[in-house]
């Protein structure tokens, strides 16, 4: 075949690397859509005239609490405190922690005996996996400031190649502490309950099936599980009164 002149000026064709389309993904994500509280109240008001259940929660008790943390180490090791637990309880234990500590760090971990832990309120197996997170940091097996420029799901990877670390902690440090806008934390009693009161269902549903409800609240369900948990606390409030 004969090249023509056209194609002997055109110029090559560039083949993008993988991994920086998934950087590029990743940054398009974050910054196209980051909750705080105006994108949360906006948010809030387009569930509203979509879902009557989460319109009524939002005129009853109006936008939910943005509940954010910072992310780093702290966060996810309290998360993990706060696996199958009290949040109350979790408190106790993180607060002791850093009574003794001070904010705490991956090193003054490894540091810490076991008798030291227990003393602040872990149980064996969360020792366990407080020492795994922090020798996971320090030798480098995962980047945690590496992190917002993954995808959801990339996330989600890198965290629950982590002992001790599943979907609902992964969900949680993603929704709570990179403000991700469309997580539904998996296994969270607490939204179970809610939606169930809320709709007043006989039945409480299960992790799989709520995931499977929330999928009506894309690309919100950060928001929507904000207002669930709104609803909740604001119901055991007022049967206190």
């Amino acid at each position: 075949m004969v090249e023509t002149s056209a194609e002997r000026t055109q110029p090559p064709t560039k083949v993008v690397p993988t991994f920086l389309c998934s950087l590029f993904n990743a940054i398009v994500q974050r910054m196209s859509y980051v909750l705080n509280k105006s994108t949360l109240e906006k948010a809030c008001r387009e569930l509203a005239g979509r879902d009557s259940d989460l319109a009524f929660v939002y005129k009853m008790y109006g936008a939910p609490p943005l509940w954010d943390r910072p992310e780093g180490f702290a966060t996810l090791l309290q998360i993990i405190l706060e696996q199958q637990v009290s949040l109350a309880s979790a408190k106790a234990c993180f607060d002791k922690l850093c009574l003794r500590l001070g904010k705490p760090a991956p090193e003054n971990i490894i540091r810490s005996s076991d008798s030291e832990l227990r003393a602040d309120g872990f149980s064996r197996q969360k020792s366990a996996y407080a020492r795994h997170l922090a020798e996971a940091v320090v030798e480098k097996r995962i980047d945690l400031e590496n992190l917002k420029n993954l995808t959801d799901e990339e996330v989600k990877s890198e965290l629950i190649k982590l002992k001790g670390i599943g979907e609902w902690t992964s969900d949680i440090y993603l929704l709570m502490a990179m403000l991700r806008p469309d997580i539904m934390p998996k296994g969270d009693l607490a939204l179970h309950i809610a939606y169930q009161k809320l709709t007043v269902a006989e039945n409480r549903p299960g992790s799989d099936e709520f995931l499977l409800i929330a999928e009506k609240w894309k690309p919100y369900r950060s928001v929507a599980a904000r207002l669930l948990w709104h609803f909740y606390l604001s119901q055991k409030v007022r049967q206190t009164i």
